[in-house]
C-alpha cells in the first residue's frame, strides 16, 4: 500500500488520494441517492456508456457530500490491518463534466489499525483557486506507529538484532503552491510542526539506539520548485514530474534543534505505443545538522519495509513498465535499486537493496485516467504486497 503515515511532509497527500479513491468505490446509485424521490431510472452511475465496464467517473463529477470508506493496509513495517473515515471529492469549479480532468479538490478524515497495534487518525485537503493558478494543502495527524529500529549506521546494534520502538507523533502541514505565469512550474512553500515521542523496547544507553529524548518538537518551512507536465496526477502516461525542495528546521520555527534537508524527485512517463507506458523515477536526499534520527531519508521502493534502511543520505531509482493488454486491464513490472549512506563525500557505511516485482490494474474511472490494483514486490526481507489507487509513485 502506498502509505507512510509519519512522513507527514512527503506522504500525507498519498493517503488522502486512497481515501478519497476508495470512498466513490463504496457507492452506490441507492446510497448516492438515499432520501430522494425519482420519477424515472436514472443511467447508472456504476457503469460505462461506452462499454458498460464498471466505471467511477460519475460519481467523481458529483458532489456527494461525505461517505463512509474502508480499505486493507498491507506495509509490511506495520503489518496488516485496515483504513477507515469519510471523504469528499469534486471537480474544479466551472469544469464541465465530461471533461477529462488532471487536478481535483479532495478531502478526507479517516483512521487506521495494524496488527502489530499500530494506529492513526488524519485530516487532510487539497484544493485549487484561481483557475487551477494556486494549490493549498492542509493536513493534521495523530498516529503511533509500531516499528523496528535497523540502525543508522554510526554504531552497531547488538549482535545486529533490529530493536522495536514505538513512534507517536501528533502534528501538521500546510502548504501553498503557486503557477508561474502560464507555464508547467509551481513555486511552493510549506510549514511543518511536529511533536514526536519515542520509545524503544531496550534500555537506555543500549548500544547503537540514536541519543533522542522521548519528546522532540520539530518546527520548519520548506519552499519548493516544481515543474508538472504529466498528462494527469492518478494514472499518469505522459510527461514530466521534477520537484526540488530544501527544509530548514530551527528552534525559532518551533523545533528543539537545527537541521536541514534537501530532497529531489524526478518521474519521467513514456508513452512507447498504444499499450505500452514506460515510467522512471528517481530521488535523492540529504539531512545536515542534527536531524532527528525518523526525519533521515529512507529507502521508500515497493519491497522495502518502512524506515528499514535509512542513513543521512539517500539515492534510489525504480523503473515500470504497464502493458495495456486488454480493453481497461493492464499488467505492470517493476524493479528498483537504493543506496542510503552516511559520509556524503565518501558513501561511509553504504546500504544498498535491489527490489522488483508484478501487478495488475484496472481501469477505475476513465475520464479521470484514474487505475487501480495490486502489486507483489521482492525484496531483500522477503516478498510484500501492495494496493495501489493510482500511480505507485502519486504526487498530486
Amino acid at each position: 500500500m502506498v502509505f507512510r503515515l509519519f512522513d507527514v511532509v512527503g506522504k500525507t497527500r498519498e493517503f488522502l488520494v486512497i481515501l478519497v479513491c476508495a470512498a466513490v468505490l463504496a457507492l452506490s446509485p441507492d446510497s448516492a441517492h438515499a432520501g430522494q424521490q425519482t420519477q424515472q431510472k436514472k443511467p447508472s452511475k456504476l457503469k460505462s456508456p461506452d462499454d458498460g465496464w464498471l466505471d467511477i467517473s460519475s460519481f467523481l463529477d458529483e458532489k456527494y457530500g461525505f461517505v463512509p470508506i474502508a480499505l486493507p493496509i498491507t506495509e509490511p513495517a506495520i503489518g496488516i490491518g485496515g483504513a477507515v473515515g469519510v471523504s469528499f471529492v469534486s471537480r474544479p469549479k466551472g469544469r464541465p463534466a465530461g471533461e477529462t480532468y488532471d487536478r481535483t479538490n479532495m478531502t478526507a478524515v479517516g483512521g487506521l489499525g495494524t496488527d502489530n497495534g499500530t494506529w492513526g487518525a488524519l485530516f487532510a485537503d487539497i484544493r485549487y483557486w484561481g483557475d487551477n493558478r494556486v494549490q493549498t494543502l492542509f493536513a493534521a495527524v495523530d498516529a503511533s506507529v509500531n516499528l523496528d529500529f535497523h540502525g543508522t549506521g554510526e554504531t552497531p546494534l547488538p549482535e545486529g538484532r533490529p530493536v522495536s520502538y514505538n513512534l507517536h507523533p501528533i502534528g501538521g502541514i500546510a502548504q501553498a503552491k503557486y503557477r508561474i505565469g502560464g507555464s508547467r512550474a509551481w513555486m511552493g512553500l510549506s510549514y511543518i510542526f511536529a511533536q514526536t515521542k519515542v520509545s524503544f523496547d531496550a534500555p537506555n544507553g543500549t548500544p547503537g539506539l540514536p541519543a533522542t529524548p522521548r519528546e522532540s518538537h520539530v518546527g520548519g518551512l520548506t519552499p519548493s520548485l516544481t515543474y508538472d507536465s504529466r498528462d494527469n496526477t492518478y494514472t499518469p502516461g505522459d510527461g514530466t514530474y521534477v520537484e526540488a525542495s530544501t527544509g530548514f528546521y530551527a528552534s525559532g520555527l518551533g523545533g528543539d534543534d537545527e537541521f536541514q534537508k534537501v530532497a529531489i524527485v524526478a518521474m519521467e512517463f513514456i508513452p512507447l505505443n498504444k499499450r505500452f507506458t514506460l515510467g522512471l523515477r528517481g530521488d535523492a536526499g540529504f539531512t545536515f545538522g542534527d536531524a532527528p534520527f525518523y526525519m533521515r531519508p529512507f529507502v521508500s521502493l515497493r519491497g522495502a519495509p518502512l524506515l528499514r534502511y535509512q542513513r543521512d543520505n539517500l539515492g534510489q531509482g525504480e523503473a515500470e513498465l504497464r502493458w495495456q493488454f486488454w480493453k481497461r486491464l493492464s499488467a505492470v513490472g517493476f524493479a528498483g535499486y537504493g543506496v542510503v549512506w552516511n559520509n556524503l563525500d565518501t558513501l561511509e557505511r553504504k546500504l544498498t537493496i535491489t527490489t522488483g516485482g508484478t501487478g495488475f490494474r484496472y481501469e477505475l474511472a476513465r475520464r479521470y485516467k484514474l487505475h487501480m490494483g495490486a502489486d507483489v514486490a521482492w525484496g531483500p526481507d522477503g516478498a510484500a504486497f501492495y494496493i495501489q489507487f493510482g500511480s505507485a509513485w502519486m504526487r498530486p
